[in-house]
């Protein structure tokens, strides 16, 4: 049933009782002042949070002519995983399940094929056991595990989720990181952020992240694929299309400032979105210029769940075999005029510390934005080799549903909305 228009009229006045605050000329103003002042370092309590790997910059290129430029990689590899999403039996078992794949361009119909799934199984049976070792399936091409997480009732969905994924994605990198020539884009950060998110979130989960050995494993795992990709000399980098750090609008509160915006991905767009205030019959309004990819210079990141990869973060036990400055998190800032999107693109230090790497890593991640109007397109390529469908979803459900003489745990939204796709957990 759709709103009467005398419904819609009256929410539509309900902004006319709320005020925003400051005026958009003035938040951008406001923004102005964080990028040209706070962030060559920005410290939190003395402790150095971001910084610039050489100096605080913007830059400009035009969208078509950098989508036609001569890439700095010639081949480039992606890496996603999916999974059917957290579900709960009515026997008390949380299961999710996750496959990665790797896509490549040129492509690699072999490589292609190859999957790497993981099943992560919480239970509060204490009877209850999971076999854990690899085996293969579809002759060889693919491998599969299961594993028991810790029992932590009140955040079983998360812990299985968050293990099953990074634990795909990781070993799925590592299986195949010997065929990547030229780069290796991860669709999404450069390490398990869901897991290192923990340590903010509740004190049970900060403490499982030092008790428990399975995180620490799914760590060790992107820590080593960057010791080898280190090692042969061939960079990875993290695209991040939904970036959600809030170091820079957290810092900038705390030292007493007003950030006005919901986190850093709107700080960035404020400073980086290109355009004019223009006077009409209805009032002064922005207007966007959509002629060209703007982006940041290089940042190194040592807040929020980047800390304990940073030079002087213990990375959770994990032995670094490395100078541990070169595991740091660094990244740059692209937005996108034609989406009004805002992306963030994360490399170790390890790559980033030469200019030339860093400008041909910038060069090459600008070209396929502009070519694909969005993320590069091996990364959506990944993300359908990897992508579990609702369809599927719901086969595989049933399937467990069988296998373990049981229902799924129902609610009114599964009846009210039958097979729909629910929204996809956040880990």
């Amino acid at each position: 049933m759709t709103l009467d228009p005398v419904h819609f009229d009256g929410i539509a006045r309900l902004a006319r009782r709320i005020d925003h605050g400051a005026s958009e000329r003035d938040h951008r103003a406001f923004a102005e002042t964080v990028w040209e002042s706070f962030l060559d370092p920005l410290a939190d309590d003395g402790r150095v949070v971001i910084e610039p790997v050489d100096d605080v910059s913007r830059h400009l290129v035009d969208v078509e002519d950098v989508a036609l430029i001569d890439r700095p990689f010639p081949t480039e590899h992606g890496l996603d995983a999916g999974t059917i999403n957290p579900t709960t039996f009515r026997n008390g078992l949380v299961i999710d399940v996750a496959q990665a794949a790797m896509a490549a361009t040129p492509t690699d119909l072999d490589l292609h094929r190859s999957r790497t799934v993981v099943a992560s199984v919480h239970s509060n049976d204490r009877t209850a056991s999971v076999d854990d070792r690899w085996e293969t399936f579809d002759e060889s091409y693919s491998r599969s595990r299961a594993i028991q997480v810790p029992r932590l009732p009140r955040f079983a969905e998360g812990i299985v989720h968050a293990l099953a994924l990074y634990l795909a994605e990781s070993e799925h990198a590592r299986e195949h990181a010997g065929e990547v020539s030229d780069l290796l884009v991860l669709d999404g950060p450069l390490y398990p952020r869901g897991i290192l998110r923990w340590n903010d979130q509740h004190p049970e989960l900060a403490d499982l992240l030092v008790t428990d050995q399975q995180p620490r494993d799914v760590l060790e795992n992107y820590v080593r694929l960057v010791e080898s990709f280190v090692e042969r000399d061939v960079p990875l980098v993290g695209f991040v299309k939904n970036p959600a750090s809030r170091v820079i609008s957290r810092t900038v509160a705390k030292q007493g400032e007003a950030a006005p915006w919901a986190d850093d991905t709107a700080f960035f767009t404020r400073v980086l979105e290109r355009g004019e205030f223009v006077d009409d019959v209805d009032g002064t309004r922005w207007e966007r210029a959509t002629d060209a990819l703007t982006y940041t210079g290089w940042f190194r990141s040592r807040g929020g769940v980047d800390a304990p990869l940073s030079a002087a973060g213990d990375a959770l036990g994990v032995e670094r075999e490395l100078d541990p400055a070169l595991y740091e998190v660094t990244f740059f800032v692209v937005y996108d005029p034609r989406t009004d999107l805002c992306y963030r693109v994360e490399a170790p230090y390890a790559f980033t510390r030469d200019a030339d790497r860093r400008d041909a890593l910038a060069r090459q991640l600008l070209a396929d934005v502009a070519t694909a109007q969005g993320p590069p397109g091996v990364v959506e390529k990944a993300d359908e080799l990897a992508r579990i469908s609702a369809a599927e979803k719901h086969s595989l459900r049933e399937t467990f549903e069988d296998r373990f003489e049981t229902t799924s745990q129902r609610d009114y939204d599964d009846h009210r909305w039958g097979g729909a796709e629910p929204p996809t957990f956040d880990g």
